[in-house]
């Protein structure tokens, strides 16, 4: 797993091994790289070097498998940005901070690069080809 020390939460880890145990299923990670400005700033190498040792990565929102990832699965980005934006004019327009609800998001798309995945010689199985919203070919 690739995470930042600074924002990783290993009880999600935890959380979901434990999900995975109760099903009788163990939980494999291969590589998982978690939302980070830090990491999001290192993207590129992150794909570059991921692929050069053939690592399978998730990433969580699909602007990553567009800029070459192998796979993206959350939220769009822009999506994120916008509602946060949303949020701040309410603030900036004179609402109290602790008045303004928070807000998840409700769109979760999942990208898969192609391409990616036949550099690094992994199989995406056509069962998850066919759910993705976007696909690189």
């Amino acid at each position: 797993m690739l995470a930042d020390a600074n924002t990783a939460a290993p009880q999600n880890i935890r959380a979901l091994q434990e999900a995975a145990r109760i099903r009788g299923a163990e939980l494999v990670v291969r590589l998982v790289v978690l939302a980070s400005p830090i990491l999001h700033g290192r993207r590129l190498d992150i794909f570059e070097r991921t692929a050069a040792l053939r690592l399978p990565a998730i990433y969580q929102s699909p602007e990553f498998a567009e800029e070459g990832g192998l796979i993206g699965y959350g939220p769009r980005l822009t999506r994120m940005f916008r509602q946060l934006a949303r949020q701040l004019a309410k603030v900036l327009g004179g609402e109290n901070v602790s008045k303004v609800p928070i807000e998840q998001p409700t769109t979760f798309e999942l990208a898969i690069n192609l391409q990616a995945a036949k550099a690094i010689g992994f199989e995406v199985p056509p069962s998850l080809v066919l759910r993705a919203d976007k696909v690189i070919e």
